[in-house]
């Protein structure tokens, strides 16, 4: 057991907030989407400057072709007078050459490290931020759906980098080069062109964000969908047990045709943005091709000078043609981005209270007590009112009631899963609202009802108590639990992985595990969620010993169905529609009228619900 360190409890430096401060910065973006990828590119500032200047440096040297193409083309329109001319456009077209695919292979090179880096960090900043929710938030929502928007936000992202470095940046960089190098044959020409841009520009803009609640609808089905089909894989056996395939494919297959549906008009109207712009952009290139002609028919203009302007306007009619394209492909992501963000970024429901004391697990005494509560979920009456429960530092008390009657609210809110609307929760004195998040976790260890393993091996699943911990610690909590045996057992011991959700293991073993988790954790409370309500006779005498050996000099309390799981607790509360009914030993209990000796030792000491 832990040693009881009588210090008192420490406050944080002020300041010390970094998880706080990186969840308000992430909230911030939840309507800015924009504003959410500028805040990864300044995170990788020096990379990105590298990657914009290598791409300006292609730019100009594509653009400059054309102004050598023009010296070549005067060059050997003076005949031998101009071979000069001729031979240094030569020298300088390879060595543009060489420099413009060096500029893209620098760009290129960077790219492939910091856009993936980048996708990682959304990712894991979505993640962090995602397991911040509580309960309440995963309640009425597919985990499925919202590991697919993760998922979905750092693609949206990584794209719109990529179409940003690739596309947007390169075509916006060659129209403004391109015009003012066409300014250079004429003022007027270069002057119409950019009134001509502008104008198409605006209107692809304006018609492209008409079509933003196509996307918007498309992005969420496809979410809901990724969502819905998780879910079925993770319940597959239940899918299997009430023979459900066919209806779940049937069910399947109109989702995904609806989904088909919304994004087969997403992408015909950006079809029909991109005809517009083609029809639009090839009138400008033969308008500035007459143009030039006109000029070089009055001698204003040299035979290089039109060979430049056709080169330069098949330029920029690809870039207008790419830049539109760009754009309208760019809406649908950051529509998608938005959407996703809207949903993950969601504001955590706190209590409102500054979580900044920290208490060590050798510090904590284990005085658990509920002063005044009252909760009430939302829409429904209070479960809880004006409750109040004292538990002294070592002692056992066990929580039995008929469903509904407070037993799992009580559990929750010592847990800080939900939030008291009045009253407090303490520990040592202790506000919990007050306490940061790793302190509170490290007062607890807890076994619940349906225990949760990761998809990896049985050691790893038992050190998930306590990180740190040594292969000789974990084997000495594993051996308290009375798991060593069937771990022996298993092909590969301690490193053999226990499937999906621990689906190798029988519920006994999965249970054993849990405590086994619960010793190595070494915490001062020790909650109990109804741990032994779903096992058999032998299973639950197995963890009946294993449970008994972590009780000792733990603060205890317990919820339980069967009133023989709490024989030996110092005391037994009984719930009647969030109050105390009555409380006191076993043996009190039994001997007086009331709730306990009437209903539930009359239904044979097994509580239904």
């Amino acid at each position: 057991m832990t040693v009881i360190d009588p210090r008192p409890p420490h406050r944080a430096p002020p300041g010390h907030v970094p998880d706080t401060v990186q969840v308000a910065r992430l909230q911030h973006y939840q309507r800015h989407p924009l504003a959410f990828i500028f805040h990864y590119v300044r995170l990788h500032a020096r990379w990105h400057a590298i990657i914009v200047g290598a791409i300006a440096v292609a730019v100009a040297c594509n653009v400059g072709m054309s102004g050598i193409i023009r010296h070549l083309v005067n060059g050997m329109t003076q005949g031998g007078q101009g071979m000069e001319a001729v031979w240094v456009s030569i020298i300088l077209f390879c060595l543009t050459i060489i420099c413009d695919n060096t500029a893209w292979r620098v760009a290129g090179w960077m790219a492939s490290g910091v856009f993936v880096r980048v996708g990682g960090d959304v990712r894991h900043d979505l993640f962090r931020y995602l397991t911040g929710h509580a309960a309440t938030y995963f309640a009425d929502r597919l985990s499925g759906a919202l590991a697919a928007r993760v998922s979905a936000a750092a693609n949206a992202v990584v794209a719109l980098e990529n179409m940003a470095a690739w596309s947007l940046l390169p075509s916006v960089l060659n129209l403004v080069l391109a015009i003012v190098t066409l300014g250079t044959v004429s003022p007027w020409m270069a002057l119409v062109l950019v009134g001509m841009t502008m104008l198409l520009g605006l209107g692809i803009y304006r018609l492209a964000g008409r079509g933003q609640s196509l996307h918007l609808s498309y992005a969420a089905e496809a979410a809901e969908v990724d969502g819905e089909m998780l879910d079925v894989m993770q319940n597959l056996p239940l899918v299997r047990a009430y023979g459900m395939i066919g209806s779940e494919h049937a069910r399947m297959r109109q989702r995904i045709h609806v989904e088909t549906g919304m994004h087969t008009l997403s992408l015909r109207y950006m079809e029909q943005l991109r005809l517009i712009h083609s029809i639009v952009t090839a009138i400008m290139t033969t308008g500035l091709l007459v143009w030039a002609v006109l000029l070089w028919r009055m001698h204003r203009a040299t035979t290089g000078d039109v060979v430049m302007v056709t080169t330069l306007g098949f330029l920029i009619l690809n870039c207008t043609r790419d830049l539109a394209f760009s754009m309208v492909e760019a809406m649908k992501h950051v529509t998608r981005l938005s959407e996703t963000l809207d949903h993950l970024l969601a504001p955590h429901e706190r209590s409102g209270m500054p979580e900044t004391i920290t208490l060590s697990a050798a510090a904590c005494r284990g005085h658990v007590r509920l002063r005044d509560v009252t909760f009430a979920y939302p829409g429904s009456p209070p479960v809880l009112s004006h409750f109040d429960l004292d538990i002294p530092t070592g002692g056992r008390v066990g929580l039995v009631g008929v469903s509904g009657s407070g037993k799992s609210t009580v559990l929750a809110l010592l847990q800080r899963q939900r939030f008291v609307q009045a009253g407090t929760v303490e520990i040592d004195g202790i506000n919990i609202l007050e306490l940061d998040e790793a302190s509170l976790r490290a007062t607890m260890a807890v076994v619940p009802q349906d225990v949760y393993l990761l998809r990896r091996s049985v050691g790893e699943n038992i050190r998930y108590g306590r990180p740190d911990a040594t292969e000789a610690e974990v084997r000495a909590a594993a051996e308290a639990a009375g798991c060593t045996g069937f771990i022996a057992a298993m092909p590969h011991g301690f490193d053999t992985v226990v499937g999906e959700r621990g689906v190798m293991l029988s519920g006994g073993q999965r249970q054993r595990i849990a405590i086994a988790r619960a010793f190595l954790r070494n915490a001062p409370v020790l909650i109990l969620d109804e741990a032994t309500s779903a096992l058999d006779g032998e299973s639950e005498r197995h963890v009946h010993a294993a449970l008994e050996r972590l009780m000792v000099g733990r603060t205890v309390i317990a919820v339980a169905h069967r009133l023989s799981t709490l024989r030996g607790f110092d005391r037994i509360v009984v719930m009647e529609k969030g109050h105390i009914a009555q409380q006191g030993t076993m043996a009190e209990l039994e001997r007086v009228p009331g709730p306990y000796r009437d209903r539930l030792l009359a239904a044979g000491g097994e509580l239904s619900g």
